[in-house]
């Protein structure tokens, strides 16, 4: 969209413009081709007719994308809405997997005009906006959102400021509020203010919790206390008590008193004060992710009320610094490389990795390699990319890609990246998960679980199938079931993997009923992987169903006429449990499938 013609016809105009795209595409286009695209169509003979109706004028539907050019500003948010608006309503019908959603972004801007297209940075503005849309929702510019006040009644969001990709210049973001009902006049919540270099802090005014309102005083004295003492730190930034003090006795999302108060981190807490002693909690919260980063209670004799005071504020200001300081390290690792480059060629080799998924090739594999390697050689101690890295060696030893399937050496390299990313950065959970799920296909299970341990504890949302599957190896399949399942909820497009995964523990747990569901589920959107067929035989042979059970070993022996359980599987699947070993394999033989 940014090549300019060369072109005698062409004119420059003022317009709104509106780009949308399908969020997952890719996923939804590799779990069912056919299917995506035939959706697809469906809903862009309702959408697009909408364009004209809101006086806008259809430039592409190239792919996934969808282009639209408007002389009014109102009419393009207009339309916008109304577009969200129908694939809501449509979406209802469908299979959350299964849904398209789309992101749209909408600029006004100097346009470069022909015949047929229009060309230029307020194009390019208006697509890189839609990639900060959530799915299904809306994003405009500060443009669009000065031209729309006073003009319409939506509630819009200050995103702040965001370096779009190949745009010079910071563009503020707004995203446009559809859960919201619309107010009688137009408004715009607080701007959010920009997070100082140095770490940036809130106290929040403490809950009492004494039930006597004479306690107060004792609250907002420590309070006090913590602001002037935190203040005496110079490499932090602490905002006022007169600021933190206007959330007061108010529910506020943390997340959004740092968006208003432009900081990285808020304190809050509670006095709570009985007899003759008195309890102080406190607890730091990351105010970007509403994660608690450390939590605290402090038991206390009241028998003189401001030694206890000053102990606990001493106490509190000393851990909190600390606490700050080990999140401002972490903060540090996980940025991007130095070069942006680097980080650039990190992005898209993650992109591409369908690693372990159905239709990963050699090629992907080879690919994927390449773009780590770029960004390795960019920025040599980027701890993610060794990680990345160390999937795809297991994903070569795993299946029939090149000669490193079922090679030692093959998952040795992958253990030596997955050991250089931990020991790069080990705050970052996704190199603790990388270490853990090549120590699972080494066998050596309490090595694995430990490393998914520190996974889970740097972050308890970290989920995801590798994680699961591992926990299924290492005989912990209903620890398994738990991570599978808020997997799939957090990834509403997971992959037919993450099926395979999930009906692994259920078979283990003897639940074949549950696991015939997503085994199936997994068999008919990925038809070519191998395993999904395997696990599907043994269930259906342990369900009785020995017609389905052998059509399914002749799936398995369909995509890898070679296979034997005893040359493949038995070595891929190192079960840590004699008695789950024998349950699966068994349920191998009864299925019909060669030894």
């Amino acid at each position: 969209m940014s090549d300019i013609p060369e072109n005698p016809k062409v004119s420059r105009k003022l317009a709104a413009i509106l780009a949308a795209d399908i969020a997952g595409y890719s996923v939804l286009m590799g779990a069912d081709e056919a299917a995506t695209v035939r959706d697809l169509k469906a809903h862009q003979v309702v959408i697009l007719p909408m364009i004209g109706e809101h006086r806008g004028r259809v430039i592409d539907t190239a792919g996934d994308g969808m282009l639209a050019e408007f002389g009014s500003v109102v009419n393009a948010v207009e339309c916008a809405i109304a577009i969200q608006t129908i694939m809501g309503e449509r979406n209802t019908q469908v299979e959350e997997p299964r849904r398209i959603q789309f992101r749209i972004g909408v600029n006004q801007g100097d346009v470069i005009h022909d015949e047929s297209r229009v060309y230029g940075d307020g194009v390019n503005v208006a697509a890189r906006l839609e990639r900060v849309a959530e799915p299904g929702g809306i994003c405009i510019s500060a443009k669009v959102y000065e031209e729309i006040a006073g003009k319409m009644n939506v509630v819009c969001q200050d995103l702040g400021l965001h370096q779009l990709k190949n745009i010079t210049q910071p563009v503020r973001a707004y995203r446009v509020n559809l859960n919201e009902p619309f107010p009688d006049s137009p408004h715009i919540e607080k701007p959010t203010l920009s997070v100082p270099q140095k770490p940036s802090i809130a106290v929040l005014a403490f809950t009492n919790l004494s039930g006597d309102p004479e306690q107060e005083y004792f609250a907002d004295g420590i309070v006090q206390d913590l602001i002037t003492e935190l203040s005496r730190i110079s490499e932090l930034f602490v905002i006022a008590r007169n600021s933190s003090f206007q959330y007061k006795g108010k529910a506020t999302d943390v997340r959004q008193i740092g968006r208003e108060l432009g900081v990285r981190y808020v304190l809050e807490g509670s006095v709570r004060r009985g007899g003759d002693r008195i309890r102080i909690s406190a607890q730091l919260v990351d105010a970007g992710t509403g994660a608690h980063r450390w939590a605290e209670y402090y038991d206390r004799k009241i028998d003189d009320v401001f030694a206890v005071q000053d102990e606990v504020v001493r106490t509190i200001v000393a851990i909190l610094a600390a606490h700050v300081r080990k999140a401002e390290t972490e903060r540090a690792r996980t940025k991007p490389p130095n070069s942006w480059q680097a980080y650039d060629y990190y992005l898209q080799a993650a992109e591409s990795q369908t690693i372990f998924s159905a239709s990963f090739t050699t090629e992907d594999l080879y690919e994927t390699r390449r773009l780590v390697q770029q960004s390795l050689a960019i920025d040599a101690n980027y701890a993610r990319s060794y990680a990345l890295l160390a999937r795809t060696h297991v994903a070569a030893w795993q299946n029939s890609l090149d000669s490193d399937f079922l090679n030692p050496a093959a998952l040795e390299v992958a253990h030596q990246f997955a050991l250089k990313a931990v020991q790069l950065d080990p705050s970052l959970p996704e190199c603790r998960a990388a270490l853990g799920f090549v120590l699972a296909w080494k066998r050596q299970h309490e090595a694995s679980l430990a490393e998914i341990e520190r996974a889970f504890a740097l972050n308890p949302n970290y989920v995801e199938w590798r994680l699961g599957l591992a926990l299924v190896v290492a005989g912990q399949s209903r620890r398994a079931l738990d991570v599978l399942e808020a997997s799939m909820r957090l990834d509403p497009f997971y992959s037919p993997v993450a099926c395979f995964a999930l009906g692994t523990a259920h078979y283990t747990l003897k639940q074949y009923e549950q696991a015939l569901i997503v085994l199936r589920d997994c068999a008919s959107r990925a038809p070519n992987l191998r395993g999904g067929h395997i696990w599907l035989a043994a269930t259906y042979a342990r369900l009785g169903r020995m017609e389905e059970a052998r059509a399914e070993a002749a799936e398995v022996l369909r995509i890898n006429p070679n296979y034997s359980t005893a040359a493949t599987t038995r070595r891929i699947m190192g079960f840590k449990s004699a008695e789950d070993a024998e349950h699966f394999f068994d349920g191998l033989r009864k299925a019909g499938l060669p030894e």
